[in-house]
């Protein structure tokens, strides 16, 4: 018996979420709809001009939230992750606590530095655009990977915004090593189309000959197989990725289960706030692959969370919110 369904490894960055109207980036220079990673003084520019009594604080960073929705769904998840000695470190370690996720944080090991920040613009049309300050999590090395965990747990999740630094690059391959020598199946995220489209070289390094379980959303599955639509696209990973998940927005998704592809519909959903919503879709599916639901029924559950998460402000659950999408499942 394993004591994970998961561990995940990834950046660990305090989310800063606050709304923004159109003008604000045009304003301050920004790029909206995308992930672009900022030194600390243009993220401090910006902090500058934002309301931060109206910001909403929660720890996170694209695997943060996926452990933390397996946690909430009632899996047992683990994360691998760094943050600094200061007061962001400290409140990621304890949010991270009262998720009900176990980690690698203790007060005797927070390094010297700064906790890593992403700031969470979100628009009215619901697209989140982010400005990313690492921190001392883009020191994350492969000294940072917990062996124990990963041999501990049904499936490792890696985070495609590792592949940033050539540290977090040589983390992913260590972790998936470890997993693949001991038998432990391994998912992978690309996170966002940037990651894919400027890091397409590593990121192939670390996918290698396959994974167990790929997310992707349908501009990264076509960017990083080189086509031009979906169709052919899904075919080209069926070289890479023994399962993938295909996420599709507004238009559900798509799984392929090693043998067929199954259509995941979506569910009604007004969206106000998109931050997260992959996330979740990986967090939910995972939780139901680890504890004895099919790919269909994982899907499901998945597809009714991401609605859910983008109907409100923030990427988290609330804990009866989980337990209510559960009991829909399961009626």
């Amino acid at each position: 018996m394993k004591k994970y369904d998961v561990t995940g490894i990834g950046n660990a960055l305090v989310d800063i979420e606050f709304k923004v109207k159109d003008q604000f980036f045009t304003d301050n220079g920004v790029e909206k709809g995308l992930m672009t990673l900022v030194d600390e003084d243009r993220q401090n520019a910006l902090m500058q001009v934002i309301d931060t009594e109206q910001a909403k604080k929660q720890c996170g960073g694209s695997a943060g939230n996926t452990v933390i929705a397996i946690s909430q769904f009632g899996g047992k998840s683990y994360y691998s992750c760094k943050v600094a000695n200061d007061e962001l470190g400290h409140f990621y370690m304890n949010d991270m606590k009262d998720a009900g996720v176990s980690h690698n944080l203790n007060e005797s090991n927070l390094a010297e530095g700064i906790t890593g920040k992403c700031l969470v613009m979100v628009t009215e049309d619901a697209e989140r655009t982010m400005n990313t300050y690492l921190g001392i999590t883009e020191t994350y090395s492969t000294a940072d990977v917990n062996e124990a965990a990963i041999k501990d747990s049904k499936y490792l999740y890696i985070e495609g915004y590792l592949i940033t630094s050539e540290n977090g690059k040589q983390a992913m391959k260590h972790a998936k090593k470890i997993a693949e020598d001991n038998g432990v199946k391994v998912a992978m995220t690309f996170s966002d189309p940037a990651m894919v489209k400027y890091f397409k070289e590593p990121m192939t390094e670390v996918v290698g000959a396959s994974v167990n379980l790929l997310f992707a959303n349908e501009e990264e599955a076509m960017l990083f197989t080189g086509k031009d639509n979906l169709s052919d696209a899904r075919e080209e990973l069926k070289k890479v990725a023994k399962h993938f998940v295909i996420t599709q927005g507004k238009n559900g998704a798509m799984i392929y289960d090693g043998d067929t592809f199954i259509d995941i519909e979506p569910y009604s959903t007004t969206a106000i706030d998109s931050n997260g919503a992959g996330d979740m879709f990986a967090g939910a599916f995972m939780y139901g692959i680890t504890n004895g639901h099919s790919y269909a029924s994982s899907g499901k559950l998945a597809s009714m969370a991401s609605s859910k998460i983008v109907s409100q402000f923030g990427p988290r659950l609330q804990w009866h919110e989980a337990k209510d999408i559960l009991a829909k499942l399961n009626p």
